[in-house]
């Protein structure tokens, strides 16, 4: 299966004891997704006061329930209201995208209006003063002047007039700009040469999949990039054998809304029937009747399978049950059995199954209708009834003749699919409110489309970034179509998520440059403090990759600062073929950091780190599955010696924790350039009540290097076994 330094200083771990985090009492919190507008003025602002918050990027503390969003305070329409939970105190607040002398606020109530409420300004989103304050309001539409400049305006009400929660018709903020903010980025538009959107009646749709197929089937580290989308409808006698960098969709907003009589294929013929190589590609949002009844589906990382319906079985094992090494399923309905066969270890979230034939290593499921339950050692079944939290990735859909993207709602407990039972809740965002980034776009384009409030919709294809895209908007969705690839040049960080709620970065992969970069993805700031549990940033599909393509270096792929951080399928890899590859010529030393509190990983998968792969600092963390192989190239003993410990952990979780909890984690050894090497433990964790491990296991590949233990000083060496590559495993820790 494809397969030292210390991190610079602002990368350190954050001190043992941190600051409490959840400081308001009384609010209740509740997730919400600001709905964006393109439009900023492109000439200097008159004189005279204009409406700045229309369309702007806007936040609350609650909402009533789905159908009376934040958004709808901002949209101009006098019959659609955001309204909150009934508490005090609760707040609105608009972030107007750059700083602006303020001149008036409009307050249009609905029946349920404040009676006490302040009127807060801030540059930061953090700091605020006070602009005005009243503990007479009256409701109806009430218009008070202020002045000052802010960029974020907000209305805090502290005590409600009546039994209900707050609901403002709008909030409307009046003012100037004194700057020239330069040229419109517009929203919307086509889609690239590479989306390749077909309908029922489009001529050639099979010789358009076999010409793009035959493009990228063994192109693994080639520079094609691709999309196919089916309007909803029916389509008869195809099949779509996807290639590397190949996604392929639905454009309904249910998975039954388009059906392929036919397959979805991917097989292993041009890597001689090992499937343990087939990465980067995906299938998401359709109904498929397979011509067998049972379609093939052999992969292994990077390699989503999200929101299907297979009206039939689906095999995971390539033609001739050769090697396999995935894989991932999510928010899917599969009528048949899943032939799980050789995959040697594979993750299952929120879907509805008709069977699993058997397992391997380390086949965990959650939130799974059908699922066997555990039965960890033997079978190596690891079955959670629900998931505890998930927010399924967004999806480009059509509604009508317009493009648009639906952005999911949160889910807690959750269990079986999204769409099963009727329109799945969430958001629909038009793409006219997204910046469609196409080859050739520069990182101070797409940052200047962030701050104008637009989302980022990244059309298949290779990006290079000089500077880092900084994303620092509440509520912004980052969508990759085709494996869309950054790639960070100078050695800059690739992307950074600011302390706010409710990003959503989806689908894309980030390729490390050849010079050193010191981190590729960061969600979050060193010390990030503010608590996302209502509205928590997702990490799903995003991929990143060191080496393969190219030498490429990075001290730390990926670092999540933020609390409640979700984490929802990722692969961090490091290279262990391709081009640039070598111990210190694609050189990474650390995988995956968690420093801040209540992340969750679904689907985690980090390889081949020169030193730890995993890393967690935070508390309260949660891994459902987690699949790792140490770095092939090591080439002697000494080159992995940590301290007076032979070999540094797959997953360390740092002895400051006190509480952390994780389930079907699994490591294995293929150290062939020196097989004598001796792996003391593949997980390392302090030994405290709080601290709980579930179905574990090592295996060394082949005999080539062993583990002394599974977790610290416990579980059975691997040495015994020999070349058999049969695990040892723990059931539970401590």
């Amino acid at each position: 299966m494809p397969p030292a330094g210390i991190p610079p200083a602002p990368l350190a771990p954050p001190p043992s004891q941190r600051p409490g985090r959840r400081s308001v009492a009384g609010v209740v919190a509740a997730a919400l997704a600001a709905a964006l507008l393109g439009l900023v003025p492109a000439t200097r602002a008159e004189a005279a006061p204009v409406l700045l918050s229309q369309g702007k990027p806007v936040t609350a503390s609650s909402q009533e329930h789905y159908g009376t969003p934040a958004t709808a305070a901002v949209d101009g329409d006098n019959g659609t209201r955001w309204s909150s939970a009934a508490s005090d105190p609760q707040w609105i607040r608009v972030d107007l995208g750059a700083p602006a002398s303020l001149s008036q606020v409009e307050l249009r109530w609905e029946a349920a209006y404040a009676k006490s409420y302040r009127i807060e300004t801030s540059q930061n989103g953090t700091d605020w003063s006070t602009a005005y304050s009243t503990t007479t309001g009256a409701g109806g539409t009430e218009t008070v002047d202020v002045s000052g400049t802010a960029r974020y305006v907000r209305m805090l009400g502290t005590a409600r007039a009546t039994g209900y929660g707050y609901s403002l018709w709008e909030f409307k903020v009046y003012g100037t700009t004194g700057d020239d903010p330069g040229p419109v980025i517009p929203g919307g538009g086509d889609l690239g040469p590479n989306v390749h959107v077909f309908d029922p009646s489009t001529p050639g749709i099979q010789a358009k999949l076999d010409q793009v197929f035959q493009q990228q089937e063994s192109a693994q580290f080639g520079s094609g990039r691709h999309a196919f989308f089916f309007k909803p409808g029916t389509y008869d006698n195809l099949n779509a054998q996807i290639g590397f960098y190949t996604q392929i969709a639905g454009l309904g907003l249910r998975p039954d809304d388009t059906t392929i009589n036919g397959d979805i294929t991917v097989d292993a013929g041009w890597f001689n029937g090992n499937a343990t190589q087939n990465f980067w590609r995906a299938a998401e949002n359709l109904a498929v009747n397979p011509v067998s009844g049972t379609n093939r589906w052999a992969v292994s990382q990077a390699a989503s399978f999200r929101r299907m319906h297979v009206k039939g079985g689906l095999n995971l094992a390539p033609n001739g049950y050769g090697w396999a090494s995935g894989g991932y399923i999510a928010d899917s309905k599969i009528d048949g059995q899943v032939g799980n066969y050789s995959q040697q270890q594979w993750y299952t979230r929120d879907s509805s199954i008709g069977g699993w034939s058997n397992s391997v290593w380390n086949q965990v499921f959650s939130g799974v209708e059908g699922a066997p339950a555990t039965s960890f050692p033997e079978p190596r079944y690891t079955t959670l009834g629900t998931t505890p939290i998930s927010r399924e990735k967004p999806f480009l859909y059509l509604d009508g003749n317009e493009f648009k993207v639906f952005a999911p709602a949160k889910r807690t407990n959750a269990r079986g699919t999204t769409w099963a039972n009727g329109t799945p809740q969430g958001e629909s965002i038009p793409l006219s409110k997204f910046y469609v980034v196409k080859p050739g776009a520069t990182a101070a384009t797409i940052n200047a489309a962030v701050d104008q409030g637009l989302h980022l919709l990244f059309t298949p294809g290779v990006y290079h970034v000089d500077r880092t895209i900084d994303i620092d908007r509440a509520n912004t969705i980052v969508l990759g179509l085709g494996l869309a690839t950054i790639i960070p040049d100078n050695g800059v960080t690739a992307m950074k998520v600011a302390d706010v709620d409710g990003v959503r970065l989806a689908g894309f992969l980030i390729d490390a440059g050849p010079v050193n970069s010191p981190t590729l993805l960061e969600v979050g700031p060193q010390g990030a403090s503010a608590d996302h549990a209502a509205n928590p940033t997702t990490v799903q599909d995003v991929y990143i990759r060191i080496g393969g393509a190219g030498a490429g270096k990075a001290t730390t792929s990926m670092v999540i600062n933020s609390h409640d951080t979700v984490i929802d399928h990722t692969w961090v890899w490091r290279a262990d073929h391709g081009d640039g590859v070598g111990w210190e010529t694609n050189r990474a030393d650390y995988g995956v950091r968690v420093n801040g509190d209540d992340v969750l990983a679904t689907g985690l998968f980090v390889e081949h780190f020169n030193k730890y792969d995993v890393e967690w600092y935070g508390e309260r963390g949660r891994t459902i599955f987690y699949q790792n192989e140490k770095a092939y190239d090591a080439p002697n003993q000494a080159a992995i010696q940590n301290g007076t410990t032979k070999g540094y952990a797959a997953y360390r979780v740092d002895d400051s924790v006190d509480t952390h909890e994780a389930w079907g984690l699994g490591s294995y050894c293929n150290y062939n350039v020196d097989p004598t090497i001796r792996q003391d433990h593949g997980f390392k964790t302090p030994v405290k009540p709080g601290v709980r491990f579930h179905s574990l296991l090592v295996v060394s590949l082949g005999g080539m290097g062993h583990y002394n233990h599974v977790v610290n000083d416990t579980g059975a060496s691997t040495v015994p076994a020999g070349t058999t590559t049969v695990p040892s495993t723990v059931v539970s820790y401590p």
